[in-house]
């Protein structure tokens, strides 16, 4: 492993395709898929074979921050590490160009690595040929030095609109660097008619990771979309100061970085990745990606069918009784439900745009949502109140913190509870309960070795998790 070559995972996208699974506060790349890691962490450990993990840096929004740094201090242990993970967060999402120079800016400036090798990759490929998927990483990493921009590209097996695709033809020099790499001579994201780059003889889908120096990158970015680059180039950054200011990064166009760059770029090459790979972005690639029984059915959770044929059945939570379906998607969640065809699983996005345009709380967050001391289900929630079961992990701490529209009523329903209520520290037992008024400091705590589990009442005009003033907390979110 050579000490300038960066691995950058960009984890901060909603993951629209696949709601209601996917949610804006817990979205794709922080669920379980396939295995016992999520997503993200699948593509974290899919480079620490090539990459020091010291230089693999996350990448993602200040909403999912706690739950990225949870998730990879579950690798850290895993790994048996002492080292912190790094990440990168943006105040705002403004798609994956900012994202990239973001990355490249950081590592040029406050990792201070002037030849750094930037190896980007989303957080939602999957890819089971891992001695593949090496061998296209070495020679990316190969192009790289010679100031390419590397492409990893897989052969289209259907005409996939949701894709990027890659025209590409022989090229002496850059093969001599890369066996079989090619020149690219046009790129495209989500063409509208993918099908005529099936009949080409080198064309290619985009799996969406690149390979390039973090000078490279930024260059095309100054040279193709140089807004970004005098807006980034306001802010320096160090080692102690290394994210930037909401207002500045809320300035930056929202755009890919295919868009701004690869559609444009003259200085791209593609490294064919000899080996089956998988957008896991929309419900017909899980679906490609599940075992399958003989009507070609994948069944995960509380499923009854009949008589269905090429489907997919996913229960979380409630029996899923299916008899006679052929060719559609069936996702359950406690509050939400998605009966889809298969050959519309793009439009889900469209759905899921409509909801927040709305301002459904399905497409924001499920009823249960993950914190690092534990998880929260709303049980009930009608105007002027909500009601939630709260579980706290052993050592778990809520923060020290006050509401100033709301008041909560707690009630301890299993173990014991430590709470911090003003100057005054209650431990309650199973049965007990505690009220906090408005603006009253408080916190909720568990040091005892079982789980806690407590029933919250919240009563208030405003009832928002933006309602929460932290003075205090162990997790870093002050």
């Amino acid at each position: 492993m050579t000490n300038n070559i960066y691995g950058i995972i960009l984890a901060g996208g909603s993951g629209a395709r696949l709601w209601p699974l996917s949610r804006e506060l817990y979205p794709k790349q922080l669920l379980k898929f396939n295995g016992d890691d999520t997503l993200f962490q699948a593509a974290f450990t899919s480079l620490i074979e090539l990459i020091d993990d010291k230089n693999i840096i996350s990448v993602t929004n200040s909403n999912l921050e706690t739950t990225v740094r949870m998730q990879l201090e579950e690798l850290r242990q895993k790994f048996c590490r002492t080292v912190e993970y790094k990440i990168l967060t943006e105040p705002v999402g403004r798609g994956t160009a900012a994202a990239v120079a973001f990355s490249a800016k950081y590592v040029l400036e406050a990792e201070d690595k002037q030849d750094a090798i930037l190896t980007v990759i989303p957080a939602d490929c999957f890819i089971k040929d891992k001695v593949a998927y090496t061998e296209a990483l070495e020679k990316a990493f190969a192009l790289a030095k010679e100031n390419k921009i590397a492409l990893i590209g897989a052969k289209p097996e259907s005409a996939d609109p949701g894709l990027g695709y890659i025209k590409a033809k022989e090229n002496l020099e850059i093969s001599k660097i890369a066996s079989n790499a090619l020149e690219v001579y046009g790129f495209c994201e989500k063409p509208t008619n993918p099908k005529k780059y099936l009949k080409m003889e080198n064309a290619f889908c985009s799996t969406g990771i690149w390979v390039a120096k973090a000078k490279v990158l930024l260059e095309e970015i100054a040279k193709y979309e140089p807004s970004i680059f005098e807006i980034l180039n306001k802010v320096k950054l160090t080692k102690k100061a290394f994210n930037i200011d909401y207002t500045v990064f809320k300035d930056l166009p929202t755009l890919s970085f295919d868009h701004a760059v690869l559609e444009q770029s003259e200085n791209l090459a593609v490294v064919p990745l000899e080996c089956k790979w998988n957008d896991l972005g929309a419900w017909d690639r899980i679906y490609d990606n599940l075992p399958k029984d003989a009507n070609k059915n994948a069944v995960i959770g509380y499923v009854d069918q009949t008589d269905c044929k090429n489907s997919m059945f996913y229960s979380t939570s409630k029996l899923v009784a299916a008899i006679g379906v052929k060719d559609t998607i069936v996702v359950e969640t406690p509050d939400a439900v998605l009966v889809c065809a298969k050959n519309k699983v793009q439009c889900v996005r469209d759905l899921y745009q409509k909801l927040k345009q709305k301002n459904e709380s399905t497409y924001r967050e499920h009823k249960t949502v993950y914190r690092p001391w534990g998880y929260y289900t709303i049980i009930d929630q009608g105007k002027g109140f909500i009601t939630k079961r709260i579980v706290v992990n052993p050592g778990g701490k809520l923060s020290i913190q006050r509401h100033k529209h709301r008041s909560e009523h707690w009630v301890v329903l299993d173990g014991q509870a430590k709470v911090i209520l003003g100057n005054k520290e209650l431990c309650l037992q199973s049965g007990q309960c505690v009220d906090i008024g408005i603006m009253e400091i408080h916190s909720l705590q568990n040091p005892f070795e079982g789980n806690l589990t407590i029933l919250e009442v919240q009563k208030g005009d405003i009832l928002d998790e933006n309602d929460i003033e932290r003075l205090q907390d162990i997790y870093g979110r002050v």
